[in-house]
């Protein structure tokens, strides 16, 4: 069934619609790419619902959860909360794994999650214990380990476009829970354990579930459902909130514990691309600071109508920051990628991320995407520089915008280019090793 054609509009972003509306599109067909994108968003998205929409075409459902659940934030403190259903059967792990999605491509990602189902149960965040079967069943859901047969009945048929977002994986249609039913669910030992110790605050069962090896999208599953934390603190998490304030959490942990490492020898560049997404790495033998910049092109999804180059970025020092980063989640998912770098080596390292993002990036996927790409630069072999001069030579190969800006906008680079220290001089070399 396909959607009505007063529901297609609805499945777009307002700069789409306008140029749908334009005859921009009618022009173009996908085949001209007049509006100036890699890929057609109209297409990705339509051929995404028009996989989905004749499987959901009813009031009841049965699939396998991979497991995935979903807490809405609209209306806050009255939320939705329910659970991600495919209309499909079998292992579905893939479909909630960000972990896994690094070298899918971005219409890969959209037909995963586009065939999740959101069903949508209103409940106040602070009735974690008490408000009846259905979020019962959710947060059970949310701390399974392998996909559940699920079977769900809606109140009307699920309706609505793939939700795509900065900060949270895209999700495909919604519609009000009338029942839920799980079949056999294996759940996860030490999330179970960490829920049933009410005298557990929520920053200690992360760190600990994180320390068990856990994924880090299981922990913010889990907590997202109010799985943590001492009884009478628990509560509902948005999902987009739940993600940073895991990462946050992890972050400045590592953070603390890499602070108390030798620093590193030499200066250190990994890189890594993925969704027309460059990220370049810089660590340089100074104690800790971190810094993300990004880069937007125009005809890219934050600077669509834009005819230069938008640049910003956020930054701290040793200490951390005290306010929220302007950059938003991918600022804290980018952290926690280096922290672990730094961690797993035991070394430490002022860091800065140059994110340029070419036109090829035409919708939002969530921040996974920044902590998965950032993770697997960091895993790949660094190349190795002993003068900044080096290093920014070698980085104005890998990147487009001219290097004069970056440094220009960069506390970071300013930092370690501009503020001389005792180890920078030596009686061989009086400009010192990172001249």
């Amino acid at each position: 069934m396909q959607p009505a054609p007063q529901d297609f509009g609805s499945l777009f972003d307002a700069d789409t619609r306008a140029a749908i509306s334009s005859g921009l599109c009618i022009q173009c067909r996908g085949a001209k790419l007049l509006c100036g994108k890699a890929r057609c968003p109209i297409l990705v998205r339509w051929d995404s619902m028009m996989k989905t929409a004749p499987m959901i075409d009813r009031l009841d459902l049965d699939g396998s959860s991979p497991p995935g659940v979903f807490v809405g934030r609209f209306g806050y403190p009255k939320v939705f909360v329910g659970p991600l259903v495919p209309p499909v059967h079998g292992d579905t792990r893939i479909l909630d794994a960000p972990e896994e999605w690094v070298g899918h491509s971005m219409e890969d990602i959209v037909r995963f999650r586009s065939t999740l189902v959101r069903g949508m149960h209103r409940v106040h965040v602070r009735d974690v214990d008490r408000a009846g079967r259905i979020v019962d069943l959710t947060r059970e859901l949310a701390l399974g380990t392998s996909p559940a047969d699920v079977e769900v009945g809606f109140e009307r048929k699920p309706r609505g476009r793939v939700v795509l977002d900065d900060n949270v994986q895209p999700f495909g249609p919604s519609a009000p829970l009338r029942r839920l039913d799980l079949g056999t669910l294996h759940t996860d030992q030490n999330l179970d354990r960490a829920t049933s110790d009410t005298d557990l605050r929520a920053k200690e069962a992360v760190l600990d579930m994180y320390g068990r090896g856990l994924p880090v999208s299981k922990i913010q599953r889990a907590f997202s459902v109010g799985a943590f934390g001492i009884e009478k603190n628990r509560r509902f998490v948005p999902t987009r909130w739940s993600i940073t304030a895991v990462d946050d959490t992890i972050g400045k942990d590592l953070r603390e514990t890499v602070k108390t490492f030798p620093l590193i020898n030499e200066i250190r560049i990994f890189e890594t691309i993925g969704f027309d997404d460059r990220f370049l790495v810089v660590m340089v033998p100074r104690p800790w600071r971190y810094e993300l910049i990004e880069a937007w092109y125009p005809n890219t999804l934050w600077n669509p109508l834009g005819r230069e180059v938008v640049m910003f970025g956020d930054h701290e020092g040793f200490e951390g920051r005290t306010t929220y980063a302007s950059i938003g989640g991918c600022y804290y998912a980018a952290r926690l990628a280096v922290g672990e770098a730094l961690e797993r080596e035991r070394r430490q390292a002022a860091t800065v991320i140059l994110r340029e993002t070419h036109p090829g990036y035409i919708m939002p996927v969530g921040v996974w995407n920044v902590r998965e790409h950032v993770r697997a630069a960091l895993r790949q072999s660094p190349r190795l520089f002993s003068t900044m001069k080096e290093t920014l030579d070698h980085l104005r190969t890998r990147l487009d915008i001219p290097m004069e800006r970056y440094v220009r906008m960069s506390e970071v680079l300013q930092h370690v280019i501009y503020q001389r220290t005792f180890d920078d001089y030596s009686p061989m070399d009086s400009r010192g090793p990172l001249s």
